[in-house]
This record gives structure tokens, sequence and C-alpha cells, in this order.
């Protein structure tokens, strides 16, 4: 049996997930693979300023300029995404799925702003250890879908599980315009 790799696409949760840091909640999966899986939500922006957080990257973030609540596991720590610049190689960050990288907020933000065309900067993360993910999604948690490279850097990230859910085929589409207690429908 072979293990289907998941690094690259989103999880959208269900109706049915409605545990407060997860519902309506939209991940981009960093990795994925038998140890485990690591994403960021990138559907949660908060109301910081990334001028007040990390001021030398906050010129080249994209809008909203605002620090992300990226998940519950570490949420002091900081993970920042970016969209490379054609195929430019660059310093201050390391590749994921292309163009898509990891940045580096230590590096000299002149050239991260030379090779990078979007950045976004997610406190904390959502993990789950080998197995439980997959668990979460065979119990209808998590709706597995592709990813749009749009999506991780969507202005209106607060429309985005509507978005995400409305391009689907159907019957997955009429899920977008369930209420937030499915109960009530």
């Amino acid at each position: 049996m072979t293990e289907t790799v998941l690094t690259g696409r989103l999880l959208v949760a269900s109706p049915r997930l409605r545990a407060p840091e997860f519902s309506r909640s939209v991940v981009k999966l960093l990795d994925h693979g038998t140890e485990g899986a690591l994403g960021v939500i990138i559907n949660r922006p908060g109301d910081a300023p990334l001028v007040e957080i990390v001021p030398p990257v906050a010129d080249i973030a994209s809008s909203p300029a605002v620090l992300f609540a990226g998940g519950p596991v570490e949420p002091m720590a900081a993970i920042a995404l970016g969209v490379t610049v054609g195929d430019v190689a660059g310093e201050g960050w390391r590749p994921l799925t292309p163009p898509l990288v990891t940045v580096d907020l230590d590096s000299d933000p002149t050239i991260l702003a030379s090779s990078l065309r979007e950045l976004r900067v997610f406190a904390g993360y959502a993990g789950w250890s080998g197995g439980q993910l997959e668990g979460e999604i065979a119990q209808g948690a998590w709706y597995v879908v592709d990813a749009l490279p749009e999506d991780t850097f969507n202005d209106a990230p607060d429309r985005l599980w509507f978005d995400v859910l409305r391009r689907q085929p159907w019957p997955l589409s009429a899920v977008a315009t369930c209420p937030v207690d499915p109960t009530m429908n």
C-alpha cells in the first residue's frame, strides 16, 4: 500500500469540526509523511500589524500586513512563507513546494524584497503525529483539496473557507452554504 503525501495541499475544515481553533479553517500543509504533518492556518488574520511585530519585513508583507494565527502549536513561534520571483535563487529562504518558500525573518529585508513577491507571517502552526491527520480525514473532519497559488496569500482571508469550497465540484461545493452550526440547517 502506498502512502498519499499531502504536502502542498489544503485541509478545509468540515462543518463537523467545531473546535474553536479549527472551525472553518483552511490549512496549508507544509509537510506530510509517516512521521506526521505540519501546516499553517491561512485564513486567520490577527489584529497585530506586522510593523509592530517584525518591522523589517512589514513593507514587503502581503495584504493584509498583519500577523496571522497559524495554529495552536507553539503560538509564540513564527513561520514566514513567501513566493519567489520567477526562478531566482535567493538568500534568506528555503524551497517548500515551488514557488512557495519558508522565509528566515532574520534575513536582510532588502535581499528578501528583491527575491520575493509575496510574504506572510504566521504565529504558531497546526501539527499532527503520524497517522493522526489521516484518522481525522477518515472521520470527516477535513476535506483535502488542491491549493491554488494565490490561496496562501489571499487578500480576503476571511472569505477563503467559503471561496475554496465553492470552487470544488458538486457536492462538496454545496458545503460552502452550510451554517456554522449544521444542526440549525
